[in-house]
């Protein structure tokens, strides 16, 4: 990853990137995320309820700016279930860009619990649950998993909790996700910022109070500076922490991209019972399978599968 400077006159993208960026001579970095037409077309494969949508962008949002951290080729996974309106939450990032998302939810509940607030967290939709996070890396058998308790409304706050438990690294989280209406109708955006202090040592000394700086500037983040298009990431990071300067590194471009096939499907079907296969088969002489992620269908012949 090569260093760019934020005064820099180089043309950089505003949207569906993920950067990293360092606080000079201060122990504190971060990531932030910005999403636009990806976010968008993720959220639009699925008739979602205004705050499904808005917890499945956070959670698309916050996949990035994890997974973007990884230091080898594979995936990084954000989960959060329970017993709640909304059963459970997905979203993949991998280390080419791609990311995908998913929601399953019962409408009537979503609809119950959201009666009385302007935007139900979390918490609300998800009830009691866990919050979990799933490094899967490419050339490895075994899988990374952390788990915590859902705790707190947002799914920052999940997400805070997780690394202050799992990771005992402190860590401030701030994610936003909003609709843009124009004349050719409405988006999807979403944004998001990560913040981890870097533990003091002998060489750098007690990082405490250099820590509390970088976390009340943070504090003046709003979340409409996040998925602002008018803002560009350099801005934002300029406005922020311009008086101890700050250095934004190479953005890294996202995509939306699922990573379902044909051969994936079939080697799902090969592993069932004849009899289940024989059951799944519907009066056109096929099984058809849907990707939750991407709503895709595949019209699949038994004897394809039998063969």
């Amino acid at each position: 990853m090569t260093d760019a400077a934020l005064s820099s006159t180089a043309p950089r993208p505003a949207d569906d990137l993920v950067a990293a960026f360092q606080i000079e001579h201060q122990p504190a970095r971060g990531r932030m995320v910005r999403l636009g037409p990806v976010v968008d077309e993720i959220l639009k494969r699925h008739h979602y309820p205004e705050p499904v949508a808005e917890l499945l962008g956070e959670t698309c949002a916050l996949a990035a700016l994890v997974g973007a951290s990884l230091k080898f080729e594979g995936r990084l996974i954000v989960q959060a279930q329970g017993d709640g309106a909304v059963a459970y939450v997905v979203a993949d990032y991998d280390t080419s860009g791609g990311l995908r998302g998913y929601c399953s939810f019962d409408a009537e509940r979503v609809t119950q619990v959201s009666a009385g607030f302007v935007r139900p967290g979390a918490k609300s939709l998800l009830g009691d649950g866990v919050f979990i996070m799933t490094i899967d890396p490419t050339d490895a058998n075994e899988r990374y998993q952390g788990i915590t308790p859902i705790e707190g409304e947002t799914l920052a706050l999940c997400a805070e909790t997780y690394f202050a438990q799992s990771e005992q690294t402190p860590t401030r989280v701030r994610l936003a996700v909003g609709e843009l209406q124009d004349a050719s109708g409405h988006s999807w955006r979403a944004g998001g910022m990560i913040l981890q202090n870097i533990a003091g040592d002998e060489a750098r000394g007690a990082t405490d109070d250099a820590w509390d700086r970088a976390q009340a500037l943070f504090e003046t983040l709003g979340e409409d500076e996040l998925i602002d298009p008018q803002v560009a990431p350099e801005t934002l990071l300029y406005r922020l922490f311009h008086e101890d300067g700050v250095r934004m590194f190479e953005p890294r471009p996202l995509r939306a991209h699922c990573r379902c096939s044909e051969e994936r499907v079939m080697a799902m079907l090969h592993a069932l019972p004849e009899k289940d296969l024989a059951e799944m088969t519907e009066p056109d002489g096929a099984i058809h399978v849907t990707c939750g992620y991407c709503s895709r269908t595949y019209a699949i012949a038994p004897e394809a599968v039998e063969s």
